[in-house]
């Protein structure tokens, strides 16, 4: 990448996505009013992608408890999400919507696309209301990513955006102190 995605806005895209027994439609317009997490992956029937999609599966009530909702995204079809959710008691697990990008038109506009192999990095993305990329971390394939980590950069992401001049330092949890950079601060950290 050589420009930054970080406060980019997400481009349009139509998709349809297997959730809870149905094949429902996903735009880009979903994504808006609500904090929105955007999770892509290689490939189903693969390794290391059911341990992360059942770990976020595992999150994804605090996550929702937060207003966060949870889209994963791979290069295969809708109809290969719901043949996966049906044989892995791990995928079966999954209540958020799992998106199929076999055009990898979604994939491309992340930026996470390995066009030699016409298969997703491991690309984590944290979109605010505004539809604004506040969060962007990516992966090489074999390296899972942990959900509860993910919740923490969320929760600070959420904490920034509604406490103005105020910033989360590394590590931080909710209820810590946060920072608020001026001047005086300089040096003494």
């Amino acid at each position: 990448m050589t420009q930054s995605i970080i406060n980019s806005t997400i481009k349009p895209f139509k998709a349809t996505a297997f959730h809870n027994g149905s094949f429902v439609e996903v735009t880009e317009q979903d994504l808006l009013g609500k904090w929105s997490v955007v999770f892509f992956y290689p490939a189903d029937f693969t390794f290391v992608c059911p341990t992360e999609l059942g770990d976020m599966a595992d999150n994804y009530e605090k996550l929702q408890s937060m207003g966060v909702e949870v889209y994963s995204v791979s290069t295969d079809t809708h109809f290969t999400h719901k043949a996966w959710h049906a044989s892995s008691e791990t995928i079966g697990k999954i209540t958020y919507p799992m998106i199929g990008d076999p055009t990898g038109t979604i994939t491309r506009n992340f930026g996470v696309m390995i066009e030699e192999d016409g298969l997703a990095l491991r690309g984590t993305f944290v979109i605010n209301p505004e539809g604004e990329i506040k969060v962007a971390e990516i992966h090489d394939l074999g390296i899972g990513r942990s959900a509860s980590e993910l919740v923490r950069k969320i929760q600070a992401a959420q904490y920034v955006a509604s406490h103005d001049g105020e910033v989360c330092p590394a590590k931080w949890q909710p209820g810590e102190a946060t920072l608020a950079p001026s001047i005086d601060l300089v040096g003494k950290i």
